[in-house]
């Protein structure tokens, strides 16, 4: 069926494969794949009077699947509470990057990168302006991105090209001869500069020429675009543009699960108003008005009935789409855990036993996203020796470019009061046995106590202590 309705939207020759396969996609992510079907779901016969199949209709009932897995993979990767903590062993450092991110609203903008990036890729731009950083998240559908022979994780241009009409180039304020034609809209990034060219018509043969008034000049030395890769698993291959997308092997039952609601509730509603059958001979020939008040009167030759679809069809059909919900979110990992079996609390470990699959896949967007993080991170590091930075209206000195960085995430589900007292217990004996140290205990537990600053807490000890 996906096949089906991907047939409605044929690729631009003119751009990449990708580019149509990415946009596909989107559309099931954001509910627009039905879109392009041209009747509504009601509509049983063209005005001709020809049977229109199913698989031209627009399903009445769209049920979110793809949306609702995404969601609960990024609630724990990026969520309230599991956002990581970007760590390393220079003090300074850390207390610098913790304000800087913080500024920035670097959380917002990972959900929002792993939501856009769910189809497979995502691109997040660092931008310094009067001193402050400040990031982008940029869908990949029109980016094309070139990496470095000699480093492979190293990117050496990202570009940007995409048709756009006239009328919003003119808008945008560029000199626009026929605002009805389609035009190239394209922009490069380099480790020197972002360059802006001239929009050009689509159907001439003109060499871009370069946009001097747009073009920025940053000389970072480097892209400042950190490329995200969503999951192992990419359509083509490990060494790709794109990772694999969160939801593809859920689409085809999602699409199954959309019609089957569909055909259900239209059912309910012929159950509702039955059509009536006569057999000849009738002995009123009067308009026929259906209602418990209006009798029907035949002969004794003829006969009437309401044909009525027996409602243990409907049940039917909810019973098969939850069987396909349990196989859709089995196929992606996602959280297939049932509120209402759920009969007393339960603890941490508990939490991730039972939802074991949602943190494979939460786990493996920790691997592409955290390293995103990172990538950010050093960006920002080495744009302090260029740029004088600021943050919150204070200058930040350059930062230490070799300090190694890494991420201290916290634990999947908050542990309750006795998975607590059980941790304490256990970094008690550990301590004594001088098998770990107090800075390793403290950074332990520093997620579940929202210690940020682990120099500066103990301190503090030392204070009360004294």
């Amino acid at each position: 069926m996906l096949d089906t309705i991907a047939s409605l939207f044929p690729p631009d020759p003119d751009y990449p494969a990708r580019t149509a396969r990415l946009a596909l996609y989107k559309k099931v992510q954001d509910g627009t794949l039905y879109d392009a079907l041209p009747y509504e779901f009601q509509d049983e016969r063209t005005a001709s009077g020809e049977y229109i199949p199913l698989r031209q209709r627009r399903p009445s009932v769209r049920y979110p699947l793809a949306r609702i897995v995404v969601d609960d993979s990024i609630s724990l990767v990026f969520g309230d509470g599991h956002f990581p903590q970007i760590d390393t062993d220079d003090a300074a450092l850390r207390a610098i990057l913790i304000d800087i991110t913080t500024e920035c609203r670097l959380n917002a903008v990972m959900q929002e990168a792993a939501l856009r990036g769910a189809v497979g890729s995502v691109a997040i731009l660092v931008r310094v302006l009067k001193g402050r950083i400040f990031l982008k998240v940029l869908e990949t559908t029109f980016l094309t991105p070139r990496w470095q022979a000699d480093a492979p994780d190293t990117l050496e241009t990202v570009i940007e090209k995409y048709k756009v009409p006239g009328a919003t180039l003119a808008a945008m304020g560029y000199t626009i001869a026929d605002l009805q034609a389609q035009y190239w809209f394209m922009r490069v990034w380099d480790n020197a500069a972002e360059t802006w060219f001239q929009p050009w018509a689509v159907s001439s043969e003109e060499v871009p020429q370069i946009d001097a008034d747009r073009t920025i000049r940053h000389g970072l030395g480097f892209v400042p675009i950190v490329w995200v890769r969503n999951l192992p698993g990419g359509p083509d291959g490990a060494d790709g543009i794109d990772g694999a997308c969160t939801f593809k092997p859920a689409i085809e039952t999602a699409i199954e699960i959309d019609y089957q609601l569909s055909q259900a509730g239209r059912g309910l509603k012929y159950s509702s108003d039955p059509t009536l059958l006569i057999r000849e001979p009738a002995g009123d020939t009067r308009e026929l008005i259906r209602g418990g008040g209006n009798a029907l009167v035949v002969t004794e030759q003829g006969d009437a009935r309401l044909l009525e679809i027996n409602g243990t069809a409907a049940a039917a059909v909810i019973e098969y789409v939850r069987a396909l919900r349990e196989m859709a979110l089995e196929g992606v990992h996602g959280n297939r855990a049932n509120a209402d079996r759920v009969t007393a609390a339960q603890s941490g470990r508990a939490l991730e036993m039972m939802n074991q699959g949602l943190i494979f896949l939460a786990d493996n967007l920790r691997v592409s996203y955290g390293d995103a993080m990172l990538q950010i991170a050093r960006m920002i590091i080495e744009a302090s020796h260029l740029y004088p930075l600021i943050t919150h209206n204070d200058p930040v000195p350059q930062m230490n470019r070799r300090a190694r960085l890494r991420l201290q995430w916290p634990r999947w589900y908050p542990p309750d009061a006795q998975d607590r007292a059980a941790d304490a217990n256990t970094l008690a004996q550990l301590l004594d046995a001088h098998i770990i140290s107090t800075e390793t205990a403290r950074r332990s537990v520093a997620d579940l106590y929202s210690v940020q600053d682990l120099a500066l807490e103990g301190e503090r000890i030392a204070q009360e202590a004294h």
